[in-house]
């Protein structure tokens, strides 16, 4: 994709952006090595799972630790694996993990999911599925791959071992939006608010992809998203040119 964007042009630089902000019309961004302006700007930061933070986690990413059932589900077809998370995305992903392994253990912290009751109803009914509640997972462990969860009940304090090949992690999605120009609009979770066609409240920033307010976030959607962005603000540009000069860099 690299490849065919510099064929048609593209400049790619590689510089540690350190803010983003405006004068007037014209967008500007700082780096580690000096200032570009640009008269419209599409943001493409994109977002990262939330971590649990346990020992293990960090070392057997990649390695049975996944925040991905569509991506690695099918890694486990008659494994066994544990989901984290009660949320409308865990039990979700975790009913897409029962087309490949033989027992999706899913491990919540409270005594009753916070997914909606429909998406519950679904999961409960699945002859795979099986619920560990009150439960968070203190340490992963494993060698080379991921063999084992320890796990600690929180009303009881009570320490246990479960078995696993794998464990799919579903506690949050955290925006990318730490360098954000203070006036873009975001939800309350911390994503790009935008109009249909990629138009965040500022006039000539766009956003794209997974830092944006969206129902799905897929590598599909986001190059859609990106499409839809480019011929948006080529178009806001063309309206808008003749309002302000821009040079490329200082």
């Amino acid at each position: 994709m690299r490849m065919q964007a510099e064929r048609f042009g593209t400049i790619f630089i590689d510089e540690e952006i350190i803010a983003l902000g405006m004068e007037g019309l014209c967008k500007v961004i700082e780096t580690s090595e000096g200032k570009y302006r640009a008269k419209s700007v599409i943001i493409c930061t994109g977002a990262h799972p939330r971590r649990l933070n346990v020992p293990g986690e960090e070392r057997l990413t990649g390695r049975g630790v996944s925040y991905c059932a569509t991506c690695d589900g099918a890694l486990y077809r008659d494994k066994v694996v544990a989901v984290i998370g009660g949320g409308d995305s865990a039990i979700e992903e975790g009913i897409f993990l029962t087309r490949f392994a033989k027992k999706v253990i899913v491990i919540h912290r409270r005594d009753e999911l916070r997914a909606q009751k429909i998406i519950q109803e679904r999961a409960f009914r699945n002859p795979k599925m099986e619920f560990i509640w009150n439960t968070v997972v203190q340490e992963i462990h494993g060698e080379v791959k991921v063999q084992q969860l320890e796990l600690v009940n929180r009303q009881t304090k009570e320490v246990s071992m479960i078995d696993v090949d794998g464990v799919f992690i579903y506690v949050g999605i955290l925006p990318n939006n730490e360098l954000l120009e203070s006036r873009i609009e975001l939800d309350s979770a911390g994503f790009v608010l935008t109009d249909e066609y990629m138009h965040t409240n500022v006039p000539g920033i766009y956003a794209a992809g997974d830092i944006r307010h969206t129902v799905l976030r897929q590598v599909v959607t986001a190059t859609s998203d990106g499409a839809v962005a480019a011929w948006s603000a080529e178009k806001w540009i063309i309206e808008n040119y003749d309002a302000f000069e821009v040079n490329s860099a200082e």
